[in-house]
């Protein structure tokens, strides 16, 4: 059931452990990086690598970035600082250890994408994102073909049997499969995560699924950005509010070291 709004702020006394005793997921797109006009527009940035690299540190690998984006993607724009990462919203997965675990490629994402590509010379600004086991039709840009858009990713997923995901700006079809939920009940049966509480923090409405499985798991989610009907437990106002916390949090001293 949702929370209702408005959720308590990070950082809290509201009961949330301390973050050696967690467990930290984080998506990447409007949770630790601005949304940007263009997916490509998004890239390395000094200070929020450098506190995810901490964050590493600091919490033994107890860090796994989750988002709608490739592995690679990931790996780009956060400069190879966390080795778990579920990319394409839980799709593909990269554990701690490094193993890569992803499906086959869809047998129907070829001609979905020409029909995509086609749809996307109709109207300046639409953009086709080919993810390679996804695909991505993102109308920033273009905000009056929205719902043209959502309409066309709709039919061709229920013709090719694929899914269909919304975001912000961005309409998806990617083939059925484990979901950002899935990923973080994966990571959380494997070290170094085994044992923490998880704490999610994210974005969109595909964050859902992973507050979902944080409370689950007697964790919990923070929701980034405008207040709406959540799973969340707790909320920070936007970007730069995540990396205020994540900066206040992995700069305190570790229980018991008095440093």
């Amino acid at each position: 059931m949702p929370f209702p709004t408005p959720l308590p702020p990070l950082p809290t006394d509201a009961g949330l452990p301390p973050l050696p005793r967690l467990s930290l997921f984080l998506d990447l797109d409007g949770t630790l990086a601005a949304l940007e006009a263009s997916p490509q527009a998004v890239g390395p940035q000094p200070r929020r690598n450098a506190l995810v690299a901490r964050a590493v540190a600091r919490l033994a690998g107890r860090v796994a970035i989750i988002s709608g984006r490739t592995v690679a993607e990931v790996d780009r724009i956060l400069d190879g600082a966390v080795a778990a990462v579920a990319g394409l919203h839980g799709l593909e997965r990269r554990t701690a250890a490094g193993e890569r675990i992803a499906p086959a490629l869809h047998p129907r994402l070829g001609d979905a994408k020409a029909a995509l590509e086609a749809f996307a010379w109709t109207e300046p600004g639409l953009e086709v994102e080919d993810k390679g086991l996804s695909l991505a039709l993102h109308f920033r840009r273009a905000p009056a073909a929205a719902q043209a858009a959502r309409a066309l990713v709709r039919r061709l997923a229920a013709d090719a049997g694929l899914l269909m995901q919304e975001g912000d700006c961005v309409a998806e079809l990617r083939p059925p499969g484990p979901d950002k939920g899935d990923a973080v009940a994966a990571f959380m049966l494997e070290a170094p995560f085994a044992g923490a509480l998880p704490l999610f923090v994210g974005d969109d409405l595909t964050d859902e699924d992973g507050f979902r499985a944080a409370r689950k798991a007697g964790g919990f989610g923070v929701l980034v950005g405008p207040g709406r009907a959540t799973l969340a437990t707790h909320a920070l106002p936007s970007v730069p509010a995540v990396l205020d916390w994540l900066e206040e949090e992995i700069g305190k001293p570790a229980a018991g070291t008095g440093r």
